[in-house]
C-alpha cells in the first residue's frame, strides 16, 4: 500500500485538461474526456493464478479486471486480453480454457473483445485492458467521500483465506467453501455499480489486494475524512475463521495488517475479524459511501437484483488526519 503511493508520487503529474482522474488519487481506472457528455475508463490488471481450474480462473481474472470500471461508475465497452506463461510449459489446452473464461465475463459484461497480447513469461499471468464509458459529471471516485455518509459493502471477506487454503491444501476444489468463493470472485459488480448510480452514491472503490481496510484508508485519505467500520457486521464467507486458525492468512495480507497499523484505532489489540478485514482480497466487492437516507434504497435495490450488501461502517470528519476506527 505505501509502496505504490510511493511509486505513483515519484511519476511524471501530467497536467492535461482532458484527464478527468489520473493516478493522483490513486482511484480503481483512469477516466479521460472525449467531449461535454462522454469520457472513456482505462484501466488494467492482471495477476497470477488463485485457483486450479484454468477457467474458473480465467473468470475471475476478467471479472477483477472489469470491476475498475464498475467501481468508477461506467460501463465497460471493449476488452483486450493480457496473458503471459511458459510457452512450452503448458498446453494449448490449459490457455484455452484461461481465455474461454475471460471470453464469457466480457460477453456478460456487454464488452467486446477485442484482441490481445501474450509474452513468454515463466509463470502464468492474466488478466485484461478494459475500455468503458461514463458520463463526465457522473463519475465515482475514492475521494469524494463525505463525513457522515453510511458505508455498504457489497460482497463478503474472506476470500483471500479461503485461495490461500486451497494452495496449502488444506481445501480441495469440490469443498463448499471454495465454491461459495468462487462464486463471489466471479460475480460482477455491474449490478452493485447500477444501484450505486441509481441512489447517486457519494464514492466508491474496489476491494482487492489491500483488503477492506487498506481500500478503506485509501478512500479515507484521499477524501480527508476519517472510516468507522463496525467489526461485528462484516460479512465473512463461512469457514474463513476456522481457516485462519490453520495458518491460511497469506503473506499479502499480513503486510496489509502491518501497513494499517499506524492509521488504526482499536479497541482490542487482536482479533482473528482485524486479519479478515486486512485479507487480501481478489474480485472483491464495492465499497461505498453515500447519504445514510439513500442506504435502504441501495440495500433493497440490490437484494431485488437477487445479492446482499451491508451496511459495515460510517464516515467521520478527520480531526488532525484521517483514520480508520475499528468498533469491535
Amino acid at each position: 500500500m505505501e509502496a505504490t503511493r510511493d511509486l505513483v508520487s515519484k511519476l511524471p503529474q501530467i497536467a492535461n485538461d482532458k484527464l478527468l482522474v489520473g493516478s493522483g488519487t490513486l482511484d480503481d481506472a483512469s477516466v479521460y474526456q472525449l467531449h461535454k457528455d462522454l469520457a472513456i475508463v482505462l484501466t488494467v490488471d492482471l495477476f497470477p493464478p488463485v485457483v486450479d481450474s484454468p477457467l474458473h480462473y480465467g473468470r475471475i481474472a476478467a471479472a477483477n479486471s472489469l470491476s475498475d470500471v464498475y467501481a468508477m461508475g461506467g460501463e465497460p465497452m471493449a476488452v483486450m486480453n493480457i496473458f503471459t506463461y511458459p510457452f512450452e510449459q503448458i498446453k494449448a489446452e490449459i490457455a484455452a480454457e484461461i481465455l474461454q473464461g475471460g471470453a464469457e465475463k466480457a460477453q456478460e459484461a456487454g464488452a467486446v473483445l477485442a484482441g490481445g497480447h501474450t509474452m513468454r513469461d515463466t509463470e502464468i499471468k492474466y488478466g485484461l485492458a478494459v475500455v468503458g464509458h461514463i458520463h463526465p459529471q457522473k463519475i465515482f471516485q475514492n475521494s469524494t467521500a463525505q463525513a457522515g455518509d453510511d458505508l455498504v459493502l457489497t460482497k463478503p471477506l474472506g476470500i483471500g483465506v479461503i485461495t490461500t487454503a486451497l494452495k496449502k491444501e488444506i481445501l480441495t476444489e469440490e469443498d463448499h467453501r471454495l465454491k461459495r468463493a468462487l462464486e463471489v470472485m466471479e460475480r460482477l459488480n455491474a449490478k452493485a455499480s447500477q444501484a450505486m448510480r441509481q441512489v447517486e452514491a457519494h464514492a466508491a472503490t474496489d476491494i482487492t489486494g489491500f483488503g477492506l481496510l487498506g481500500h478503506a484508508w485509501e478512500m479515507a485519505s484521499a477524501s480527508g475524512v476519517s472510516l468507522e467500520i463496525y467489526a461485528s457486521k462484516l460479512p465473512v464467507l463461512e469457514g474463513t475463521e476456522e481457516l485462519l486458525k490453520k495458518g491460511c492468512l497469506s503473506g499479502g495480507s499480513k503486510k496489509n495488517r502491518k501497513a494499517i497499523e499506524k492509521h488504526l484505532q482499536q479497541q482490542t489489540e487482536e482479533n482473528a475479524l482485524l486479519d479478515i478485514a486486512c485479507d487480501a482480497q481478489t474480485s472483491g466487492g464495492l465499497l461505498i459511501s453515500l447519504e445514510p437516507s439513500r442506504t435502504k434504497a441501495l440495500l433493497q435495490t440490490l437484494q431485488q437484483a437477487g445479492q446482499t450488501a451491508w451496511k459495515i461502517g460510517k464516515v467521520l470528519p478527520a480531526d488532525n488526519e484521517p483514520k480508520i476506527y475499528w468498533k469491535t
